[in-house]
């Protein structure tokens, strides 16, 4: 694996133009590629990061084709919903060179598995560098179109390669450009890390009527988070640690890494309480809640979050009633089969395995 000294940015909303314009701060070559010549029309000019840092950057080559960012770059980072890493891998396979290190960023869940999988169907490298992280590197917002708010770097960044035995040394390649980065078991950990999956989908469903009846007119993880809702979200993850616990695993729950990442405080963690976790929450005091139940806090989080996290329950023989429960309500709110449409292990190349291959296929 070669030094990283040229980057290959796609996507460009919160999380691509917060890593633009970092890593161009930090001395890398950045290529971005967006599939929208409309999003990246704002950039042209430069993208103007504040915060933590500072500056107006111009990357390198901003392009909607991916032949004219991808060949020759060092690092591929992927900073897209998850949603879209199939289509991604089918345009990326014949642009490869099987060398250059492919990062999800972030992986949500199964994603590593999911793009692998898909890059092998669609005939691309064999077994390139590839690696996911729990969530984006930086906390970040889009303050304008150009205008990027970086408050910080993500602490504890939860990072593992698929096979987890290259873990190590494509940490050592990135640590340089992203320094937060800490070392998982493997990809089902980063995987079970996925915390969005864990608090939008009831954030989102069981505040469906005001969200559609204002237009998502409140604050929503201040707001909407109320302890009927925070039972909820107990109630997913404490599922979430039970399909962990027979896969092997130790993962923290969802209070505890929200408190490790820095989004609440530590008298919140106290308690146990993920409603007080959510009114002492600094970083997410001030986000409003999607305008409508179209949106990524379902789609991304029930069909790439619950629904492969379901999966690997019925794989392992864990019941999991309220992440069933979400993945029907959101079925029947928004028309869409999530568990047919969804990432299920046949996806991600799992199907037939049982829980010791599994596990053995992503070490």
């Amino acid at each position: 694996m070669r030094e990283i000294r040229t980057v290959a940015v796609l996507g460009a909303g919160h999380g691509g133009c917060a890593a633009a314009a970092v890593l161009t701060l930090r001395g890398c070559e950045v290529r971005m590629h967006s599939r929208s010549e409309e999003r990246l029309a704002p950039l042209r000019d430069g993208i103007t990061a504040q915060g933590a840092y500072q500056g107006t950057v111009r990357p390198a080559v901003l392009s909607t084709d991916l032949a004219e960012v991808v060949p020759g770059a060092d690092l591929v980072m992927l900073v897209v919903p998850s949603v879209s890493h199939e289509s991604y891998a089918r345009a990326l396979a014949p642009l490869l060179d099987g060398e250059q290190v492919i990062y999800l960023n972030p992986g949500h869940t199964g994603g590593g598995l999911h793009f692998a999988a898909a890059l092998r169907a669609a005939n691309g490298p064999d077994a390139p560098p590839l690696c996911e992280s729990v969530t984006l590197t930086y906390i970040c917002r889009m303050e304008g179109p150009a205008t990027v708010a970086v408050y910080r770097e993500t602490a504890n960044l939860r990072f593992a390669a698929l096979p987890a035995s290259r873990t190590a040394d494509l940490r050592g390649l990135l640590t340089p450009l992203f320094p937060n980065l800490l070392a998982a078991s493997s990809v089902l950990e980063t995987g079970f890390m996925n915390i969005n999956a864990v608090i939008h989908p009831p954030g989102m469903l069981m505040n469906a009527g005001w969200i559609e009846f204002t237009g998502g007119d409140m604050l929503f993880y201040k707001e909407s988070i109320t302890p009927s809702v925070a039972r909820v979200i107990e109630e997913v993850d404490a599922e979430r640690l039970a399909i962990v616990g027979r896969l092997g695993l130790k993962v923290p729950a969802f209070i505890d890494y929200f408190c490790e990442a820095g989004l609440t405080t530590e008298a919140a963690r106290q308690p146990r309480s993920v409603y007080r976790a959510m009114l002492e929450s600094g970083p997410n005091a001030t986000i409003q809640s999607p305008p409508s139940l179209d949106h990524r806090y379902i789609h991304e989080d029930i069909g790439y979050g619950l629904v492969p996290m379901s999966g690997f329950g019925r794989l392992v023989g864990v019941e999991t009633a309220a992440m069933d429960s979400m993945i029907t309500l959101a079925s029947i709110v928004l028309e869409k089969d999530y568990r047919r449409d969804g990432l299920n292990l046949a996806r991600m190349g799992l199907e037939g395995l049982s829980p010791e291959a599994v596990i053995a296929a992503v070490s």
